[in-house]
């Protein structure tokens, strides 16, 4: 179950927009993120976070966007399901063996 949302996603949105809009503006860029995360009362590390996941996921920051991270922790989630499912399966698979190797009486 996902942790609860501190912020919500319409600040997280607008947050994001005033920053890439004061970044793009070359009389504002400097301290932009910390003067917006003041007036919006976030942390300035959250709003830092925020702005690197939107340029990712918009392509204009190198990274693994949202959307691949998420599908790379089904894959790693699923992987884990078979290997221990392999696992089971080879203990059985030995158990058995044993039982057909021993004498009958």
């Amino acid at each position: 179950m996902p942790a609860p949302r501190k912020y919500p996603e319409e600040l997280k949105q607008r947050a994001v927009r005033l920053v890439l809009e004061a970044q793009s503006d070359p009389d504002t860029t400097r301290g932009a993120v910390r003067r917006i995360a003041d007036q919006l009362g976030v942390g300035y590390e959250t709003l830092r976070g925020w702005v690197r996941t939107a340029q990712i996921d918009a392509g204009t920051r190198p990274g693994t966007t949202s959307a691949d991270q998420q599908r790379i922790q089904a894959l790693e989630k699923e992987n884990r399901e078979l290997r221990r499912a392999n696992e089971i399966l080879k203990r059985a698979s030995a158990f058995f063996a044993a039982e057909l190797d021993r004498p009958s009486r």
